[in-house]
């Protein structure tokens, strides 16, 4: 019978479980809808920008006067990354697969011969990051305890990089998060800030043989447009990864409540079993206790 009872407080335990995965699988749910909705107003004001950037760098290229955020330090030497995941765990593979995304960025850069550091944003990055890379880590922005992620929380990394920039402790800087697809699918991404990244596949506009006269000069738009820029790609990161975290997790506590209630049906079977199995010997120790009477 002592076996008996741990299998029914085996039983006990995995549907207490079973009852905590399926009431955080319903709240992922809940802060899914409304991470995936501001994502999805983000993306094409940030992706605007990019093409706003890219043309008036395309005017720029080759001049002396271009803002140092687009032209860059003329040394690529040093790189600063930006490892943004979540501050929680428990949901699925979100946070390991920035942590991949980003071992092989460093890795990839140190065997050019490249000088990385790293800041984390997000403990988790921290803590996946710092037994291998320990030494590159300077700093941890932790996030705990935002419940929706604002411009507000992205401003203040951007101005720090900028400050980083300005003081020449990196040449290039990128910014590693978790692209959101779907609630299945997230695609870890490294997106290069600093210096601004042009797409070469930026369409110009149809002038119809008219030109653009820029009111103040492309130099100038650029001096207050790519600053903004970086804090409008932290935070597109940061949205990103917002949904892409409760997606995981969505996702995670579905499988957990699933495999509960699998482990639940073999737990009680086996409970049933042994339990007739001791019922049968408790009959067959009375028949023949009676016999030999």
């Amino acid at each position: 019978m002592a076996n008996l009872k741990a299998l029914r407080g085996r039983i006990t335990s995995v549907k207490s479980t079973q009852k905590i995965t399926k009431a955080m699988n319903m709240v992922a749910a809940a802060k899914l809808r409304r991470a995936q909705e501001a994502v999805e107003a983000s993306r094409p004001y940030a992706e605007r920008m990019e093409r706003v950037i890219g043309t008036l760098a395309s005017g720029m290229e080759g001049r002396d006067d271009a803002p140092r955020l687009l032209a860059g330090t003329g040394s690529d030497q040093r790189h600063l990354i930006v490892v943004a995941t979540a501050e929680r765990g428990l949901c699925g593979g979100f946070n390991t697969n920035i942590a991949k995304r980003s071992r092989a960025l460093i890795a990839e850069l140190q065997g050019q011969g490249k000088d990385v550091k790293i800041l984390c944003v997000g403990r988790k990055g921290r803590d996946a990051l710092r037994r291998t890379y320990g030494s590159l880590i300077i700093d941890t922005i932790e996030l705990a305890g935002v419940r929706n992620v604002g411009f507000e929380h992205a401003q203040p990394i951007g101005q720090r990089l900028l400050k980083m920039f300005d003081n020449d402790e990196f040449d290039v800087c990128h910014l590693v998060y978790s692209k959101f697809v779907s609630v299945l699918t997230q695609d870890p991404t490294a997106l290069r800030l600093i210096p601004a990244q042009v797409s070469e596949e930026v369409e110009q506009p149809d002038l119809e043989g008219a030109a653009y006269d820029y009111e103040p000069d492309e130099e100038g738009i650029l001096r207050d447009l790519l600053p903004r820029n970086i804090s409008v790609q932290i935070f597109r990161g940061l949205l990103e990864n917002a949904a892409s975290e409760q997606g995981a997790r969505m996702t995670a506590m579905d499988n957990a409540t699933r495999n509960a209630g699998d482990m639940i049906d073999r737990l009680t079977l086996e409970y049933n079993r042994q339990r007739q199995a001791a019922i049968t010997n408790e009959l067959i120790e009375i028949i023949s206790g009676a016999e030999a009477l």
